[in-house]
């Protein structure tokens, strides 16, 4: 009897083992951004007539990865970190943030995106300097890629900004 009782619990465990496998619920993230600027020689003149000027002009791209726990895709927390490499403040940045996300289906492959995040950021060959980084980002996802438009702040001071800041627009791809 004690035998078979050892036997029953074995299989239960291993049965319990084997399905919690077939549900996956972890994911992986990847994202890329180009971040945008105005463009402060849009009104000034040149030597070329007719010529037209960008009203936006890119200052920054940057990458991030990610790796968290879902519910139903539905809803994600993850711990990501990347680099941001903003060529107009000559800064390189890389944050380490917890997000926070929310995906609702709007059709049958369909999802609107948002997230947010929250953690620190450290500039890379600048001492000590460091500060808060917050982000959030609004998309639209269909099957596994996400065109998104983000938001993001690493509150430290550089130069005489008080804070530097960013919009991007960027694709992520996450893997459940």
């Amino acid at each position: 009897m004690k035998y078979y009782s050892l036997v029953v619990l074995w299989f239960l465990l291993a049965n319990t083992s084997i399905q919690a496998q077939e549900r996956k619920f972890t994911y992986i993230q990847f994202g890329a951004t180009i971040s945008i600027t105005g463009n402060p020689y849009r009104n000034k003149p040149d030597n070329y007539e007719g010529e037209k000027k960008a009203f936006f002009i890119p200052n920054a791209i940057g990458s991030k990865l990610g790796y968290g726990v879902h519910y139903k895709q539905w809803l994600t927390l993850g711990i990501h970190s990347g680099l941001d490499w903003k060529w107009d403040d000559k800064l390189v940045a890389v944050p380490v943030y917890l997000n926070f996300g929310l995906s609702p289906k709007i059709s049958e492959s369909g999802r609107i995106t948002l997230q947010l995040g929250y953690g620190k950021g450290f500039a890379l060959g600048r001492g000590n300097l460091s500060g808060e980084y917050k982000k959030i980002r609004l998309g639209i996802t269909g099957n596994d890629h996400t065109i998104f438009v983000e938001v993001s702040d690493y509150a430290f001071q550089l130069y005489d900004q008080g804070s530097i800041g960013s919009i991007s627009l960027g694709i992520s791809l996450i893997r459940f």
